[in-house]
């Protein structure tokens, strides 16, 4: 069966082939089948996903979807493919099985657990070694094929890869060919400069972020032959019974038989930031989300309460993770703006060297110049035409922005990635571990008719801070929590607490902790008896404690609408009260209220056992009940326990994943910033909802929500339609989350990508700018972010947002700069060598020129301060060019000043010198001086430095214009550097001509503004 998956885009199509999985000799087959259509120009197969991506042109989607479709069933008759009537009993028994594996790959959930154990020939007393062995040697390591990082070799080479680079390369070799062969050691200079500094900070920050990656669980434990057997990670298999224990990450997809009161952390899979409850029961409905399969654990997850048995259905590459690292390969970055303006404005360079380089070519011999002299006299050109100072200033720019961004703990991978987020219109922010900090806290707390918020550890009620020991109904609920808890608490020689359990027990313990409880000295009081586990069909967890006088105590907590059933009192005011209707619709009310703001409720409540009485008895304080602990039932019971019973109801207790301080503060300054601010979760729609409320996630306060049910039904045009009018996108699966990247980026936006989980790299990758988070985050999603939070704080985010405008800015001032210098360069050659006037400059001189003139002076306006408005405008437009049209009027001006100054220069040297090296001299010291005081003149397009308005200090500037008249003035002190120049000595009028010609333009200039 052949389904279109996608086919909007002219001239591409995307199908899904179910033959094609784990296929690889049809994967071969359709790719050399197709491409041997001439209106097929390319075709990927992938047997991981059952995706086959076909490139075409002067045909329909149709008719491609057919020939695939003959395609596959060639293949079917295909010899090849019928090798099986040959194979042995044994070999057709595997293959059948291996048959059923394949029709059932995505419904294990649909199957009962004796169907899956059957399936794989395996029992709960788990493989043979031998069985095991043969499926190992099948299917392969249980390992996840690793996501391709950035060699050093290829970062040095990513240094080389731009025209104007190429056409420098070019002239060196030229130059080399024609005997000018110190002309090309001062070329491949400049170049071998600007390669090292890229390769420099670029690798330097590539094996920071790989510093970063935590060590992977590198055992697992197993039942084989009857046996528990802890084994290799890599070595588990299909077919293997997997032994589920709290603090263990699953190894593989597995199929639950076995479930005691078993919870996993599925948050880097799922987006699901609350530990889901896991069981056996068979699901009756097909298409059901990850986080849905309450009967599957998946590789990468964490079990964080209970036991449990799985059977393994899917290890190494065809797991779910294996399969969303399918989809980072798919996934292709895409190159930020002011890559594409720098390459765009290289490009036009060298077109326009080229031209200059015809035509200054030609002119010469037409003047009779020698054939040698002209082709040198080009090439000189050609160099002068590019401003070598162009790629080492914006990569020297980048490399200290990603300086300036590493002492806040950004680590940024690559030069670009600064730039980028200066010019991001859209965030795409991933909510858990990302907004919020994926773990559970107390919130809010509600006992008798009291609201009590929690925040910071702190009780507060009415706007007052609450004394825990001056409040006995809360201080009995929080001793409570404490109890009824399988928080494992350790409290190390520091005084600093270690609990290690699940996340929802956990926020239990830390509350009574910040509230000065000592958690270990309550449960040495409190000796704990027995413990009724939560099961399938009773939601509701009590603990039995001894106490000191004989007594036990009765700890319960659970869902509030089973534990109100089983209360006939309350504490109000100190005092034990009986339970009224009104007073459960009351609580009941305001379990629904608490519930709305996506909290996560629990009742509190307890009471008291007596050892002395009959066993049927059952009461509170001094009530006696006779007995041993076997009278208890047991948590795998579903029948209720007779000690949850006439309980005291204490409160409820409102959970949530807490949002990062700062986070919503955060999205305020990106709203001012002009930033669309979109959430993207796997949680349920109500939680999301309430969760983007509070952090005023929309711009116009007008909350648009899709669920991933609605983005399910949707085309890639629609999609994109309504992409930028949504802030929250609910329910969210890795695919739909790239899904929404490519569609913001096919709306025209520039989108930047936060998150941690494995379930967010796909779209980080495909995102212009993706941000992982450093110590929270997995390794998939650092691996292929562009910028890595070390310390995990999101508003660090604004920072980098300050550092791309300003560079943006400062490198805008720097090309500006550049052009206008370098263009005066060409004026003064072009116009000299038209009008017969012999050559103002030599190669060596132009070269030296470009190297004083452009590389510091160009760098030191790149570092100008930031504008102190610089996040209170909109972002620029990705399609504005780095140098508009508006530019080149006011550059050409400013170049015709200086080429003008310069030749009237040079004409006064010739009518006293004539034409030689004293007249070459003047015009090159006229040009250089003239270029280096046109600096000031690039700090500002609107204001003149003859103006009231001061512009703010550059240090970096004034060394720079200082250093730079310093070394031209060493060319002429110096007689190695005065004879490689050729330049001759000048006197006191020539030096005046020359600081006059210089001044000239900058006076000009100014004056226009």
């Amino acid at each position: 069966m052949i389904q279109t998956i996608h086919s909007s885009v002219k001239g591409r199509a995307r199908y899904k082939v179910k033959e094609l999985y784990r296929s690889p000799s049809l994967k071969s087959y359709l790719e050399r089948s197709l491409a041997n259509n001439p209106e097929i120009t390319y075709v990927s197969a992938n047997p991981l996903t059952s995706n086959i991506l076909v490139l075409f042109h002067q045909i329909n989607s149709n008719k491609i979807k057919f020939l695939i479709e003959k395609a596959v069933l060639n293949f079917q008759k295909n010899p090849e493919f019928t090798q099986i009537e040959k194979l042995t009993d044994f070999q057709k028994s595997r293959q059948s099985v291996v048959n059923a594996k394949e029709q059932n790959r995505e419904n294990w959930h649909l199957m009962a657990a004796a169907k899956v154990i059957d399936a794989f020939n395996t029992s709960k007393s788990g493989l043979s070694d031998e069985s095991a062995r043969v499926n190992l040697h099948e299917y392969g390591l249980n390992i996840l094929s690793q996501i391709e990082t950035r060699s050093d070799l290829s970062i040095l080479i990513d240094q080389f890869k731009s025209l104007p680079v190429a056409l420098l390369g070019v002239a060196a070799a030229i130059s080399v060919f024609t005997g000018g062969v110190v002309d090309a050691v001062v070329i491949m200079g400049v170049v071998g400069l600007n390669a090292a500094i890229g390769y420099f900070t670029e690798s330097q920050s590539e094996r920071i972020i790989q510093s970063l990656k935590n060590q992977e669980q590198t055992s697992t434990w197993v039942i084989r032959e009857s046996q528990q057997t802890e084994i290799p990670t890599e070595n588990v298999v299909l077919g293997d019974i997997l032994i589920l224990k709290p603090g263990s990450y699953v190894p593989a997809d597995a199929r639950l038989i076995e479930a005691d009161n078993l919870s996993v952390d599925e948050s880097a899979l799922t987006g699901e930031s609350i530990p889901v409850t896991k069981n056996t029961a068979s699901l009756t409905t097909q298409d059901v989300p990850l986080g849905d399969r309450l009967n599957m654990t998946y590789k990468g997850t964490l079990v964080t309460g209970g036991q449990g048995l799985a059977v393994v259905v899917a290890t190494g590459k065809f797991t779910e993770m294996g399969k969303i690292q399918q989809l980072v390969g798919e996934a292709k970055t895409t190159e930020t703006p002011l890559e594409k303006q720098l390459d765009e404005v290289g490009g036009q360079l060298v077109l326009i060297g080229m031209g200059i380089c015809g035509l200054v070519f030609g002119l010469g011999l037409l003047r009779g110049y020698g054939l040698v002299q002209m082709l040198k006299s080009s090439i000189s050109l050609a160099v002068a035409a590019v401003p070598e100072g162009l790629p080492t200033i914006a990569t020297t720019t980048l490399a200290l922005g990603i300086r300036n961004m590493r002492k806040n703990k950004v680590l940024v991978r690559s030069l670009s990635a600064v730039e980028a987020l200066g010019s991001v219109q859209t965030i795409c922010l991933d909510k858990t571990g990302t907004i919020t900090e994926n773990k559970m806290s107390v919130v809010e707390i509600l006992t008798d008719t009291r609201h009590i918020r929690v925040s910071n550890g702190e009780f507060i009620a009415d706007k007052e801070n609450i004394n825990l020991y001056t409040s006995d109904e809360l201080l009995k609920l929080i001793h409570v929590v404490v109890l009824c808890n399988e928080s494992e608490v350790i409290k190390q020689s520091d005084g600093e607490y270690v609990v290690t359990g699940s996340a929802t027990e956990n926020a239990l313990i830390y509350i009574a902790i910040s509230a000065g409880v000592d958690v270990i000295e309550l449960r040495q009081k409190y000796l704990l008896v027995q413990t009724n586990l939560r099961s399938e069909n009773r939601n509701i967890m009590s603990t039995i404690h001894e106490t000191c006088d004989r007594h036990k105590l009765v700890a319960v907590k659970g869902n509030p609408a089973e534990v109100i059933q089983i209360c006939r009192s309350w504490m109000k005011n100190g005092q034990v009260m009986p339970l009224t209707e009104e007073d459960r619709r009351a609580i009941e009310i305001e379990n629904d209220r608490l519930a709305s703001k996506a909290l996560r409720v629990l009742a509190v409540a307890y009471s008291y056992l007596d050892e002395c009485e009959d066993r049927g008895t059952r009461g509170r304080g001094e009530t006696a009940i006779k007995g041993d602990a076997d009278r208890f039932s047991q948590s795998s019971s579903s029948r209720p326990p007779v000690i949850e019973d006439d309980l005291i109801w204490l409160g409820l207790i409102g959970m949530a994943d807490p949002i990062r301080k700062g986070a919503k503060q955060l999205i305020g300054d990106f709203h001012q910033a002009g930033i669309d601010t979109v959430m993207i979760t796997g949680d349920q729609s109500p939680t999301a909802y309430a969760i983007a409320k509070e952090l005023d996630l929309s711009r116009d306060l007008q909350l648009e929500i899709l669920d991933s049910t609605d983005l399910n039904n949707l085309t890639p045009e629609t999609l994109a339609a309504l992409s930028d009018k949504v802030d929250v996108f609910a329910r969210i699966s890795p695919s739909n989350k790239l899904q929404i990247v490519q569609a913001l980026q096919a709306a025209g936006k520039v989108v930047a990508m936060t998150g941690d989980g494995i379930n967010d790299a796909p779209a980080l990758k495909a995102a212009q700018v993706g941000v992982a988070m450093g110590k929270g985050g997995t390794d998939v999603a650092r691996e292929v972010a562009d910028i890595v939070l070390e310390d995990d704080r999101l508003e660090t985010m604004m920072i980098a947002v300050s550092r791309g405008r300003t560079i943006y800015n400062n490198i805008r001032k720097s090309v500006h700069f550049l052009l206008a210098t370098n263009m005066s360069e060409i004026m003064v050659m072009t116009t000299a060598t038209a009008l017969g006037l012999g050559e103002p400059l030599n190669a060596i001189q132009l070269l030296w020129l470009n190297l004083v003139t452009d590389i510091f002076p160009g760098l030191s306006l790149a570092m100008e301060a930031p504008e102190p408005d610089i996040l209170s405008q909109p972002p620029r437009n990705p399609h504005e060019p780095i140098i508009k049209n508006s530019d080149f009027g006011r550059i050409t001006f400013e170049s015709a000043t200086i080429s003008v100054s310069c030749l009237a220069a040079y004409g006064y040297a010739m009518s006293r010198y004539g034409i030689g090296p004293q007249a070459s001299t003047i015009a090159f010291m006229s040009l250089t001086s003239g270029q280096l005081l046109h600096t000031f003149s690039c700090r500002s397009e609107k204001h003149s430095i003859f103006s009231q308005e001061k512009l703010p200090n550059n240090p970096y500037f004034n060394a720079a214009i200082i250093g730079s008249f310093g070394i031209q003035i060493l060319a002429i002190a110096v007689p190695q550097l005065r004879s490689l120049l050729k330049i001759a000595p000048i006197s006191f009028v020539d030096g005046a001509v020359i600081g006059g010609s210089a001044l000239l333009p900058l006076l000009v200039n100014e004056s226009t503004k």
